[in-house]
């Protein structure tokens, strides 16, 4: 199961908004506030053992079935510091818990530790790591790779000159890792009131759909099987998560938490790709690097990724060249052909499926999957923002709507470039997005930068219209009321937000510009202080802190 792909921060489109970022220093230590842990595959999958034992107990050793659990379980203690930032980290075991402590080395006092609750990523490409402050998720600034076998930066912190702040943990980035991952709480990004997922690793039903009457029935009832399924519902199941793109976009009115195996995952997601973009520069491309194959283009639907590999086994170090070499053998049937050639390496892959690094990880290695026959030497054409056309792949129906909400990720993942082809195609589909909150959204985003305050009121009213708790239109709609001096609806606006999302550096901190410029300085200071049990050590935070209590200070020495 691969790592998580590059983060991708996310952009401010309004100049007093800030970045959902956190920052976690100071000397504090963050317990685990969630009232039960999530199962794993051993224990959610038991039922199925009594009848498919040998599958099971083959499957417990695989990557997916591992890809997350208790942290503890695969911690590796070590120290790693962070030369650009002077932060010292170490990943160790505290009284039976796993634990991240931090301590910056130029600044004594930014100091402290959490318990680390999960870990994410099987370790056959890396680990990453989950924790909780109060019910808001997060996961950890450091990984575990396993080409280096060491801890180093996550993908995009590598930079930073500062302890980097805590990286909310979505539903959507947990799907492919855990299983029954539940939706965070209505106006949140990562906040869960329960669970956050069901399930550590990939259970049988990930794949299989819905097994209660299954077993009910000792197995006379149907349960999916991807073989006997066509093309699209059999290759939806591997697509679902072993396809990135360059963008992921969820379909107007689908999340794909939803999705179920035996449906398409194209009523579900979108992907979109640069044009002529280098399909072995990117992590997850595996599926568009087949089908660029001569085996896939001449075999057909006949071909899948189950051609080649077994969801319930993984084979050892030792037995891999030969594993792969009789699939490869299972088509390529000619036994002088087999006999002959290069039998002194049995490893097909090592010619013909060389490792290639991604450029949007670092430390890990992808096998191409373009099988191709001779093999060029390892290069990149990766074109990065330099290529701003997106074109839709494995994305049947994939409308205009899809494609500018493509554009607009794009800007909000990878650079300004891709501005006016989502601001023209959101502008185009306006008449017809009047109960898709995502794009609304978006719209009023782009209209709040671009000046058009009068596209991003209405799309933004019209959003809580949908949603009275909609995190994205409360906080920018309340920004641009606070800019046109509007302070009251201003504050009923983004207290509605912040009342859900302490977490939000950003947004506490325009809610207590805007209080202070109201004269509420006491309720600016305790918006700064609720929102520092996050982020202690956030230095604008500090500031802004400071200002508003120097500004109070003031006012009380003035009336007395």
């Amino acid at each position: 199961m691969p790592m998580p792909s590059r983060i991708r921060p996310s952009r401010s489109v309004l100049q007093f908004l800030m970045p959902i970022w956190l920052l976690c220093s100071g000397a504090f230590v963050f317990p685990f506030s969630a009232a039960s842990q999530a199962t794993g595959v051993r224990e959610a999958d038991v039922s199925c053992a009594h009848c498919h034992a040998e599958i099971y107990r083959k499957y417990l050793e695989t990557p997916m079935a591992n890809a997350s659990g208790p942290a503890i379980d695969k911690l590796r203690a070590d120290t790693f510091v962070h030369k650009p930032s002077s932060v010292e980290y170490k990943i160790l075991r505290s009284h039976d818990q796993a634990t991240l402590a931090y301590r910056s080395q130029t600044k004594p006092a930014d100091q402290g530790e959490f318990q680390l609750n999960y870990f994410l990523g099987s370790g056959h490409l890396g680990t990453t790591y989950l924790y909780f402050i109060d019910d808001y998720l997060f996961e950890s600034p450091v990984a575990w790779y396993a080409a280096s076998g060491s801890y180093d930066m996550k993908p995009g912190l590598e930079d930073m000159r500062e302890m980097p702040p805590p990286l909310p943990m979505q539903s959507n980035c947990m799907r492919c890792h855990m299983s029954s991952v539940q939706p965070s709480e209505p106006g949140t990004i990562n906040h869960y009131r329960g669970l956050p997922f069901l399930h550590a690793g990939i259970t049988c039903e990930s794949c299989h759909g819905d097994s209660q009457q299954h077993v009910l029935t000792h197995g006379k009832a149907a349960i999916v099987n991807p073989v006997r399924l066509n093309a699209d519902g059999r290759d939806s199941v591997c697509i679902s998560c072993h396809l990135e793109g360059d963008i992921t976009v969820e379909r107007a009115g689908h999340s794909a938490l939803n999705y179920h195996p035996g449906e398409s995952i194209s009523t579900y997601l979108a992907y979109y790709v640069r044009t002529g973009a280098d399909l072995t520069a990117r992590g997850v491309s595996e599926v568009e690097q087949l089908s660029q194959s001569t085996c896939k283009r001449t075999s057909g639907d006949r071909m899948s990724c189950m051609s080649c590999h077994d969801p319930h086994f993984t084979p050892s170090a030792s037995e891999c060249a030969a594993f792969y070499r009789s699939k490869c053998l299972a088509c390529h049937r000619d036994l002088q052909f087999a006999a002959t050639h290069h039998p002194e390496n049995p490893d097909c892959t090592s010619c013909h499926m060389p490792q290639n690094g991604a450029k949007n990880i670092v430390h890990v290695a992808w096998t191409d999957h373009r099988i191709r026959r001779i093999p060029e030497p390892t290069k990149s054409n990766y074109l990065g923002d330099t290529n701003i056309e997106l074109m839709p792949i494995f994305s049947p129906g994939a409308t205009k709507r899809d494609g500018a909400m493509a554009y607009y990720q794009a800007l909000l993942e990878d650079g300004r470039s891709f501005e006016p082809a989502a601001w023209q195609g959101l502008t185009e589909v306006r008449d017809s997005i009047a109960n898709d909150k995502e794009a609304l959204d978006a719209l009023g985003n782009l209209g709040a930068e671009r000046g058009d305050t009068q596209i991003a009121e209405q799309s933004f009213k019209r959003v809580l219209e949908l949603d009275p708790r909609d995190l994205t239109a409360l906080s920018n709609l309340g920004t641009l009321l606070a800019k046109q001096g509007k302070l009251n609806e201003a504050i009923t606006l983004l207290r509605t937000a912040f009342e859900n999302n302490h977490d939000i550096p950003g947004l506490a901190m325009n809610l207590a510009r805007v209080e202070c410029m109201a004269g509420d300085a006491a309720s600016a200071q305790g918006t700064l202080r609720a929102a520092m049990t996050y982020a202690p050590d956030l230095e604008d935070m500090r500031q802004l802190l400071s200002h508003v209590t120097v500004c109070s200070d003031r006012r009380v020495g003035k009336t007395q």
